[in-house]
Formats: C-alpha cells, sequence, structure tokens
C-alpha cells in the first residue's frame, strides 16, 4: 500500500500529514512529492519513506498510488501560489487513487462549510485513511 502525500510551498501540512500517517499507520509506505525543495526536505524529514520534487515525480507517482493525500489545491491547476501546474492537476484529478484532500480556503480558493479547525480536520483526515485502509484490505497497516 502506498500513500502518496503531495505539498509545495514550506511543506507544513504535508510535514504534518507525514508524521500522521506514519505514526498511525505504520507500515504503509509513504511517497512525498513536493513542489519545490523546501516542502520534499520538510517531508523527508517527517519520515518518508521516498520522496522527490517536481512535476513529473506528481505525475509519476500519482499513477501507482492508492491514496493521495495533500491540500485540496494539488486537485487545482495553478493553486498554491502557482506551484501545481495544469499537468499536475490533472495528475491527482485522473488518478485512479482515492483522494483526501485537505481544505484550507487558501490562494483564491474557499470551501464553504469547512471551519479553520486544522487538528480536527488532520484528525478526520487519519480516520478517513483507516477506514479506506480496512476496505482496501490492508489491515497489516492498521
Amino acid at each position: 500500500m502506498t500513500i502518496l502525500v503531495i505539498d509545495g510551498q514550506g511543506g507544513k501540512l504535508g510535514k504534518r500529514l507525514v508524521e500522521s500517517i506514519k505514526k498511525s499507520f505504520p507500515q504503509v509506505e509513504v511517497m512525498a512529492v513536493g513542489t519545490n525543495s523546501a516542502a520534499s526536505e520538510s517531508m523527508m524529514r517527517a519520515g518518508a519513506d521516498r520522496v522527490a520534487t517536481g512535476e513529473n515525480p506528481v505525475i509519476v507517482a500519482s499513477r501507482t498510488a492508492q491514496i493521495i493525500v495533500g491540500p485540496m489545491g494539488i486537485a487545482l491547476a495553478d493553486a498554491l501560489m502557482g506551484e501545481i501546474s495544469p499537468a499536475m492537476a490533472n495528475a491527482v484529478a485522473a488518478s485512479a487513487a482515492y483522494r483526501v484532500l485537505i481544505p484550507m480556503n487558501l490562494c483564491d480558493t474557499y470551501v464553504a462549510g469547512v471551519s479553520q479547525k486544522s487538528s480536527a480536520i488532520m484528525d478526520d483526515a487519519m480516520e478517513h485513511i483507516r477506514q479506506l485502509l480496512t476496505e482496501m484490505g490492508d489491515t497489516a497497516c492498521l
């Protein structure tokens, strides 16, 4: 089972996601792709099993991951202050992987009904990933 974490800018959310996934599901392989080297470095320090940087790694990793996790902007062209290219957003959106997107209400996108309680959002994301792993039959990761 491979969970792909994608993040950009400073990689702050990606770092939190990698740490939470590795803590909650230590047997799962976490592939982290940053849109820049700072984001990649942050996720590497957080314990990602494999790390890459840039557009092509997002495209390639999106083909093989079972779950993709990151800020909602990874599926929106030109999001994250322009760090998400149309090709990257398309790769995430067209992937056969299940997507767990974290709403940030940044970069000119507002998600109605989402409060700013980031810890509750992170807890909800981890619980949803736990349910996905159970449904996918990967109980060794739980």
